[in-house]
């Protein structure tokens, strides 16, 4: 196991052990997975405008995110395998691609059913990008280092959320909501521009690259008997952590709006408090599991994010003051519980089926986990937006039962 150091130096020194290599990899998987973020917090942040706009149920809406999130475990398996055969680099562009593409497509879909068609494909990229990202950086990593590396990527998702804010807080003031839903589709081309870098700059890491061209293994042997039990257990964290987290990513805006009695405006600082409580969380979360270990630090976090779902979303109407400020610590805790799967899952596999096992488990769990916020959906004709999301907190139980069966795997080299 390895200690680690807490002088400014050290606090550092994780972005200097990158090399000019591994430092170029990391602004490619941070810029993809922030546009990730942003690509796909569009939907939830649009989302009464659609509803409105096609004249949809809530269950017909939540089945919009849900969608994206099954296609993205397809995508991700697809993308694990593919940056186990063609390479890291290659797979992060294709990925990134797709779901720019799609993106822009939802902007014209002229029916609910052609928009869900749309965002479900966008869910292929989308499900890719991260698993090809994490990878990159975590084989550039020191593995004193590697919590915190990755976690920065997770960061990401932060960056992205609030650009998305801040672009929907504009669009929305400026366009009518008939228009603006689209508009905000229309700005997920943001990526094309990533992909020039990644193209240019971005290369595997060394030593990789030969050790997946003498591997003779397939996607079928994450699901061999050393690897059988660690695939169940992975795919079922994920499954718990992701469904937690997506019924309040996918409900949250239309909670504010509909319960809260928020304007787009007025919803502002709402956000500000959850997506800074996201980004710091984030980046301390990686700090925490190089410190206690990753199975403590999903064990901590998952209690912790389970408990102020269900204290945000019952507080009595009026009390918009006690939601304001505890959306720092709901976002600090939903979002510090992901900084290490990056670097638990890539030390959970051997190099040569990596992308494989972590493209397949972290998307599985986002398929299943997809349940929970469609689930929220429906339950929610009856028991309204808040009391629904209950049903959410429940997720996280799922991910602290999976840890009894997953090693602790602090310090280990990916070999």
């Amino acid at each position: 196991m390895s200690t680690t150091s807490t002088t400014p130096e050290a606090r550092q020194g994780w972005f200097r052990s990158l090399g000019p290599r591994g430092k170029r990899a990391f602004v490619g998987a941070f810029g993809g997975y922030g546009l990730d973020s942003y690509d796909y917090w569009i939907l939830p942040l649009s989302l009464v405008a659609i509803t409105s706009f096609f004249g949809i149920s809530k269950g017909q809406a939540g089945l919009l995110n849900t969608a994206t999130l099954v296609l993205s475990a397809l995508g991700g398996a697809v993308a694990g395998v593919l940056a186990d055969r063609i390479g890291r680099v290659r797979t992060l562009l294709v990925t990134v691609f797709t779901y720019a593409v799609f993106t822009v497509l939802c902007g014209f879909a002229t029916s609910y059913e052609m928009l869900l068609v749309f965002r479900g494909l966008q869910g292929l990229g989308f499900g890719g990008e991260w698993a090809a990202g994490a990878i990159l950086v975590a084989e550039y990593s020191k593995p004193e280092y590697r919590g915190r590396a990755v976690a920065f990527i997770q960061s990401a998702w932060a960056v992205g959320w609030g650009l998305a804010v801040v672009v929907y807080t504009v669009v929305f003031s400026v366009a009518g909501p008939d228009l603006a839903w689209r508009i905000m589709f229309w700005t997920g081309a943001l990526p094309a521009v990533l992909i020039l870098y990644i193209r240019r700059t971005v290369q595997d890491a060394p030593g990789t690259v030969e050790q997946r061209e003498k591997s003779t293994r397939n996607f079928s042997a994450i699901f061999a008997r050393d690897l059988r039990k660690t695939t169940f257990f992975a795919a079922l964290l994920a499954t718990g952590v992701q469904g937690g987290y997506y019924t309040l990513a996918t409900w949250l805006p239309t909670y504010l709006k509909t319960e809260r009695g928020l304007s787009v405006i007025n919803t502002t600082g709402y956000y500000a408090f959850l997506i800074s409580g996201a980004f710091i969380g984030y980046v301390c979360g990686g700090f925490v599991t190089d410190r206690l270990g990753r199975k403590k630090t999903f064990a901590l976090f998952a209690v912790l994010s389970a408990v102020l779902i269900m204290l945000y979303t019952q507080i009595p109407t009026g009390a918009n003051t006690a939601v304001l400020f505890l959306g720092f610590p709901l976002g600090f805790c939903a979002s510090a519980i992901f900084s290490g799967f990056g670097s638990f899952l890539a030390e959970l596999y051997p190099t040569d089926v990596r992308g494989t096992g972590q493209g397949f488990t972290y998307n599985f769990g986002r398929a299943v986990g997809a349940l929970f916020p469609a689930g929220v959906g429906f339950l929610a004709e009856s028991m309204g937006v808040g009391g629904a999301m209950v049903f959410g907190a429940a997720a996280y139980g799922v991910a602290v039962l999976a840890l009894l069966g997953l090693p602790e795997t602090l310090g280990r080299e990916l070999t």
